[in-house]
Formats: C-alpha cells, structure tokens, sequence
C-alpha cells in the first residue's frame, strides 16, 4: 500500500487537503482536495476528514475523475457533499439528481472534461421544450450543476465550470442544423408508429445528417439560406435519387424545421420556401386475365401461393395477407375481416416483425365477402396444417398457430418473402415483371368492371385505384369476387 502524506491549506475561506505520494517511478505527485468545510469553526472537521481520505486514497487503482462520465462524477460529488449540506437541501439535490439530471447524461456517455457549456445548454433546452419545465425548476437544476462543476473546479478536475456562462431559461448559443433534426428523431419515436419512425430514422440518420454534418450549418444559417436545402436536393437528384426519394426527405426535413418554428427557435420554415422535386407518376403493369390465369396455373405449390392468390382475388396489402388469422375467417355467416397486420421494421438496427391490431388506414379495416372459391381453399389449407403439425409432431413450431399463411414447419411467412420472392418467381418462368403490388388491380379491368375493385381493395382514397372506380355496398363486393373466379384453375379450389 502506497503512503500517503497529506496536509491542510485554507483557500478562499475553504480548507483543501493536499495529498502527496511517490509513484512506481519513484516521483512526487501531488494532488489538491476541497473539503467543502469552511476555515471557521471547522479545523477538527477538516482534520478528521484529511485521516479518512488519507486511509482510503490509493493511487495505483484510482480512475482520473475527469475521464469520469458525467452521471458518474454528479453521483460522487453528491455522496462527498452529504457531510457538507443541509439535509433538506441534500435530500432536494439527490431527487433532482435521480430523476432528472443523471438520466439525461447517461444517454450522451460524455466525460466530465468533455462537458461543454453547449452541451449544458442542450441539457436546459430539452427540458424547456420537450418536458416543460418551469423556470424555478430549471433554475433549482442549474444550481446543481453548479454546485457540482465547482467542486471539480476546486479539485483541480476542471480548470473551469463550462456552466458559468449558461442561463438555463434562454438560448444563448446557435443550435446546429444536425443536433437538432437528431434530437427531433428521438423525440419522434415516441410519437409516431414504429414503422413511420424508422421510415424517418433510415433518411435522418444515413442520409439528411451526413450530407449536413460536415457544414455546421446552424437552424439560423437554414432559416436565413433555404438555398442550402435546395443544394441538399439537387446534390441527391445528381446522385442518381428518384425525385419521389427526395419528396420523402424534404417532408422529414420540413416537420423538424416546422417544430423549430412551433416553439420559437426560428421565425420561418425555409423548407416552405424551396422548390422540392416534381413528383413522379409511376405507371404500374397489371395482368390480364390470361396472363392471371397464366400465374394462377404456375403458383400452385409455390410459397407465395396463398399470398399471390388473396392480393389478386380480394386487393390485399402484403401485411394484411400475412396477418390474416383463422379467427378473421368467418366461414358460417361467409365473411373475412381484415383487422389485424404483420409488418417489418427495422429496430436498433435489428430487422423486427411487428404484429398489431391495426391497419394502414381506418378506411382498411374492413369485411369482405368469403365466396365459394376462397371458402374451400382456405378448408384446404387448415386441413393441411392440422396434417402437418402431426407429421412434424414436436418440430412444428406452435408460435403461430392463430395465422393461415405459415410455411410446412408452422413459421408465419414474412411480408418481405411476398415482394422479394415474387419478381424472382416471374423470372424464373418467363412471365411479364409486375410488382407484388401491383396485383392488387387485376382482372377485372379487362373484364370491363373497372369500378368492381375499389370495392373490394379498400383505399383510402378513390384515386388511388386509377381515380374510376367508385365503392360498393356488400353485395356488390361479392360480384366483383365472383367475377375472377371463372380465372381460377380448378386445382386451386378443389
């Protein structure tokens, strides 16, 4: 155990310990301590305190407290300052400390040297506009810190407090561009869909922030220059980006500056005086009848069967097909509910299947009629899952049991098997490449019922189905099923 010398010295009306050791080379260090005691009335304190810390010093295992993380170093200073506050204020502090002040400082793992008055002033600024804190607890908050960053300072951890100049109920310094969209996205997550979010997250993160990054541009240089937001487009458009890409980023883009706007950090949204892109018309191939009639023949055993079958017959999306459970199948009043949806997004960087009781629009909730066709395929089905989890006895995997469209093995196909197996499907046999998608406008279009299938797609909006086709009551959505039926092999539906 290394010896450890030690002194008081009276500093500024304070008593400061001063240790003193040799190091495994031999030489002096020296190192400065505030005992928080005032010189007056305090010696015996201050004595006592300099044998404690004399005792418990080591300095072969003792962290550097400046390379501290923040939260880290706020813990420390409370439990070295609990001698030296009144219980009530040291029970004030350790709440605040608690609840508040070291959670946010744990999420931005930043070192006590590393603290900057910029980040303290990002610290008051969430708590001002995402919290709404009031004043005096924004005032109570930088006391602390205060009190905290000066005991650094009187330790000889910090030459000076990064909170000296901050006022917490005001923003004294230019926020950057990036920071703030960043901070939007978090405060977004909460706020939106998982699935809107990571849309949000995938141009923010990898696109937006890069392209700003290295231009510092504050909120102010991008509310005074809406000219480095068009750069910022047309930069991606010279990159080979469809305009409907770049759309997608001027919306991202608009709402964070429309919430710098809302709450007072800009006048104006300069996203509301550029150009964006004109956006593009993409003209989507269908199939006739015999080219369905064509798929219908050949996707037979294949894994996409069911899915290429429900998104032509009834206008599904991929995530209601692969959402679709027994309990939605109606078979004695002859009706399907579409009500609950499987979707991927990317979480963490981690690809997640997420299944709720939702859909996309409340216009998608919705009941379709179940037609003879449907009816007997889908007994079909559920009697071959019933064999199958027979024959596969404990290899079967029970975890989704409740959905129809699962693989021999009992696993839920995922939705980004229907998008990326179906082209290579087509390939494979020689026929016309169409979308997934795009099968949700079939037949009936060359039928000469084009206002058959609005009916039963269930868009949110008419024009979104070649703006002629208008809905139907019940009835007539069970003619316009009917009507592809005669394109259906019969092996499909024995």
């Amino acid at each position: 155990m290394t010896n450890v010398a030690g002194h008081l010295r009276e500093q500024n009306g304070m008593y400061q310990m001063i240790l003193s050791w040799k190091d495994t080379n031999g030489k002096r260090r020296t190192k400065s301590i505030s005992t928080g005691l005032p010189v007056k009335g305090n010696k015996k304190r201050a004595e006592s305190l300099l044998r404690k810390t004399q005792k418990e010093f080591n300095p072969e295992t003792m962290q550097q407290v400046s390379d501290l993380p923040v939260s880290e170093y706020l813990n420390r200073w409370l439990r070295e300052s609990v001698m030296n506050l009144p219980p009530e204020t040291y029970g004030r502090y350790a709440y605040d400390l608690e609840r508040v002040v070291v959670p946010y400082f744990e999420k931005k793992r930043l070192s006590l040297k590393a603290l900057s008055p910029r980040d303290l002033e990002m610290f008051f600024r969430y708590e001002r506009q995402q919290e709404e804190s009031t004043v005096q607890q924004l005032l109570d908050w930088h006391k602390e810190l205060t009190d905290a960053l000066q005991y650094a300072v009187a330790n000889n951890w910090l030459k000076v407090s990064p909170i000296k100049e901050v006022d917490p109920c005001l923003d004294n310094s230019p926020v950057l561009f990036t920071d703030f969209i960043t901070d939007w996205l978090k405060m977004m997550k909460s706020r939106v869909e998982i699935t809107t979010y990571t849309s949000y997250e995938r141009a923010i993160i990898h696109k937006i922030v890069p392209y700003f990054e290295p231009l510092h541009y504050t909120l102010q240089d991008m509310e005074q220059h809406p000219k480095y937001i068009q750069d910022f487009y047309q930069h991606e458009l010279d990159r080979g980006l469809t305009a409907n890409t770049v759309i997608h980023y001027h919306a991202n883009i608009r709402k964070c500056l429309q919430y710098a706007f809302q709450i007072g950090m800009i006048r104006s949204n300069p996203a509301d005086r550029v150009e964006r892109p004109r956006k593009e018309k993409f003209k989507s191939e269908i199939y006739s009848g015999e080219e369905l009639e064509q798929l219908f023949n050949v996707i037979q055993g294949d894994a996409s069967e069911f899915g290429v079958i429900m998104a032509a017959f009834y206008g599904l999306r991929r995530s209601e097909i692969v959402g679709l459970k027994w309990d939605a199948i109606d078979f004695e009043n002859k009706r399907i509910s579409i009500q609950h949806t499987v979707v991927t997004a990317k979480v963490n960087g981690t690809v997640t299947e997420i299944a709720r009781n939702t859909t996309k629009t409340k216009s998608s909730c919705r009941t379709l009629p179940l037609i003879p066709a449907c009816e007997q395929m889908l007994k079909k089905m559920k009697k071959e899952q019933e064999l199958n989890r027979k024959v596969c006895g404990k290899s079967y995997c029970t975890d989704y049991l409740d959905y129809i469209d699962v693989d021999p093995m009992g696993k839920r196909i995922r939705p980004d098997f229907l998008s990326q197996h179906f082209p290579e499907f087509l390939t494979a046999h020689d026929m016309k490449l169409i979308r997934f998608h795009d099968l949700r406008q079939p037949a009936l279009c060359q039928r000469g019922k084009p206002e058959g299938n609005s009916g039963v797609v269930g868009t949110q909006h008419i024009s979104t189905t070649s703006n002629i086709y208008t809905h139907l009551d019940f009835s007539s959505k069970v003619s316009s099923a009917n009507a592809i039926v005669s394109i259906f092999p019969e092996e499909i539906i024995v």
